[in-house]
C-alpha cells in the first residue's frame, strides 16, 4: 500500500464525538429543571475554559459536545407551572402514592433532564408518571408489577 494513504496519529488530532442525543419528546422542564440547565451550562463553560488553558484537547472536544447538547436543550425549553387549582396529576406537581405492599412514596413530574427518580423526580415520560398524569387522588395505577393508589397532589 502507498505510503500517500496512511493515515498517522497526530497528537493535535482528537476523534470527532457524536452529539448526545436530543431525544423526539418536548423540552418541557420545571422552574428547577430551567436553572439546572444553566447551571450545567455554567459548569461545563468553566470546565473548557480550564481544559484550554491545561491544553487538554479531548476534554475540550467532550466538553463542546455536551455544551453544544445543554445549550439546544435550553433553546428548546418549555417551562411549564402547574395549575395550582387542579386536582389532578399533571407535570411539575408532586404526587404521593401507596403501593400495594404499603410503602408510600412521593414523585415530583418533572422534565426528562431533572428526572432522578432516587430522590423522588420522575420524568415524564416514564412509565409510572405517564400512568399518573390526569388520574386524581383515590385513583389507581399500574406501578411495577403491583398497583398504586394516589394518596395526595401537591402544587407548590
Amino acid at each position: 500500500m502507498s505510503v500517500a494513504f496512511v493515515k498517522e496519529p497526530n497528537e493535535d488530532q482528537v476523534e470527532v464525538l457524536p452529539d448526545r442525543e436530543l431525544g423526539q419528546e418536548p423540552s418541557l422542564v420545571t422552574e428547577r429543571g430551567l436553572k439546572l440547565i444553566d447551571e450545567a451550562i455554567a459548569a461545563d463553560e468553566a470546565r473548557l475554559a480550564a481544559a484550554r488553558e491545561a491544553g487538554d484537547k479531548v476534554g475540550m472536544a467532550t466538553l463542546n459536545r455536551d455544551l453544544r447538547y445543554w445549550r439546544a436543550r435550553r433553546a428548546l425549553a418549555e417551562v411549564v407551572v402547574p395549575d395550582a387549582g387542579a386536582d389532578i396529576v399533571q407535570f411539575g406537581c408532586a404526587v404521593s402514592i401507596e403501593r400495594d405492599d404499603g410503602r408510600q412514596q412521593t414523585f415530583r413530574i418533572v422534565g426528562t433532564d431533572e428526572a432522578d427518580p432516587k430522590t423522588g423526580f420522575l420524568s415524564f415520560s416514564s412509565p409510572l408518571a405517564r400512568a399518573l398524569i390526569g388520574k386524581g387522588v383515590g385513583e389507581s395505577v399500574r406501578a411495577g408489577e403491583g398497583e398504586a393508589e394516589i394518596v395526595g397532589i401537591a402544587v407548590d
